[in-house]
């Protein structure tokens, strides 16, 4: 194995743990605080789930020889920025966690399962994730609205950037927010004690409880986001670099991961789309049998990482909410398009997509019910209306 290694798999390992970490690692936060979870347990789930992606991408790209790359669930955190707290606060989050991860698991021991979430239509999916991610890309301007000389800068920095490199354009306006809280950001007296208070990290457990909101609410919209938008990407950019497709270990192995991370408060790991990528091509070796070395340094990358989550989550803390809002925001602008592209493309669906993106962009909740799991229900009923009528 240690023949197998090389400078360019390293350095293609280490920039994608820099930019699956420094891309969305605010969306992730955002997410877990909005279901509930207060700073400690907010950075408790970061590192869960960095370490547990980590250890998972090592540990499948050792066995497999082929560069499995995972990721957390950043639609999924989306999800939870939109939804919310619900009844029961971030113990039902966490209960909805574990029953998503056995969803995983499930979805491979039980090839129907696995079948169904392929069969669901592809633009109400996509309509779905849309709806969910809308209003998180509005912060990028609502931070200017509430201080252009704080929120114009990060916004100009992605733009900049990403004309040159799309891959780091998230990273850079994160760096310019790091510049600004230090720099020009009144910062609490006690900021600084509380970043060094949390250089240890630590990992906080949360009793999981269970209820039918946070089921409906949280559960299956996360496992069909995940499903969705994650992981049937990721099996596509691993078949399109040559690599042979193994769905059923790879569902059975994130979702063993993701129900160990979720009691610390990691809502779920997945198959990488886009930095999977990097580790799979040939940017990361000329000799495909020589690509898994990528994948296995960048999950010991995501490692230490997880490891810092304490001090990136307080240093995040002590900081106007709107500006790491912001980067969360440019984080999702390319998925927000994506899936919108996707989504309204066939004109046949184009209806059902629509009806789906505006109730689950509404933020209504019905019966204490998110938008996101009826917009899913009304655009498939209709989608299913039409084909029985043209039936």
């Amino acid at each position: 194995m240690l023949r197998d290694i090389s400078v360019q798999a390293i350095f293609m390992g280490l920039l994608t743990a820099f930019a699956g970490f420094a891309s969305s690692f605010a969306v992730v936060l955002q997410g877990l605080t909005a279901a509930g979870a207060n700073d400690a347990q907010a950075a408790s789930g970061l590192m869960a789930l960095a370490i547990a992606m980590g250890l998972c991408g090592v540990i499948l790209s050792a066995a497999t020889r082929a560069p499995v790359s995972i990721a957390w669930s950043t639609p999924g955190a989306a999800l939870l920025a939109t939804t919310g707290a619900v009844d029961g606060g971030f113990a039902v989050a966490v209960g909805a966690f574990l029953v998503c991860a056995v969803g995983f698991v499930l979805a491979g021991l039980w090839k129907p399962l696995g079948r169904a979430i392929a069969a669901i239509p592809a633009p109400v999916a996509n309509a779905m994730l849309a709806g969910i991610l809308v209003n998180l890309c509005f912060a990028p301007f609502k931070a200017i609205a509430f201080d252009p000389l704080l929120g114009l800068p990060i916004l100009l920095a992605w733009i900049i950037v990403g004309a040159f490199n799309k891959l780091l354009a998230v990273p850079a306006a994160l760096a310019v927010y790091f510049l600004i809280v230090a720099f020009a950001v009144d910062l609490p007296a006690q900021g600084l004690s509380t970043v060094y208070a949390a250089a240890i990290p630590s990992a906080e457990f949360v009793a999981p409880a269970f209820s039918l909101a946070g089921m409906l609410n949280i559960a299956i919209p996360l496992f069909i986001v995940t499903m969705a938008s994650q992981n049937i990407p990721g099996i596509a950019v691993m078949t399109s670099n040559g690599f042979a497709a193994k769905p059923r270990l790879w569902f059975i192995a994130t979702g063993i991961f993701s129900v160990l991370a979720a009691p610390f408060g990691g809502h779920a790991i997945n198959m990488a789309a886009i930095t999977a990528a990097m580790c799979a091509g040939e940017e990361a070796h000329a000799e495909p049998d020589r690509r898994y070395w990528a994948a296995m340094v960048a999950g010991m990358g995501y490692i230490v990482l997880g490891l810092l989550a304490g001090i990136v989550t307080a240093f995040v803390s002590i900081a106007p909410a709107i500006l790491i809002q912001a980067v969360a925001g440019l984080a999702l602008i390319s998925a927000f398009s994506g899936a919108t592209v996707a989504a309204f493309q066939d004109a046949k669906t184009r209806e059902a997509a629509a009806v789906t993106f505006l109730v689950s962009a509404s933020g209504i909740s019905v019966a204490g019910i998110s938008g996101a799991f009826w917009g899913l229900i009304a655009g498939g009923a209709i989608m299913m209306i039409k084909r029985t009528k043209l039936a």
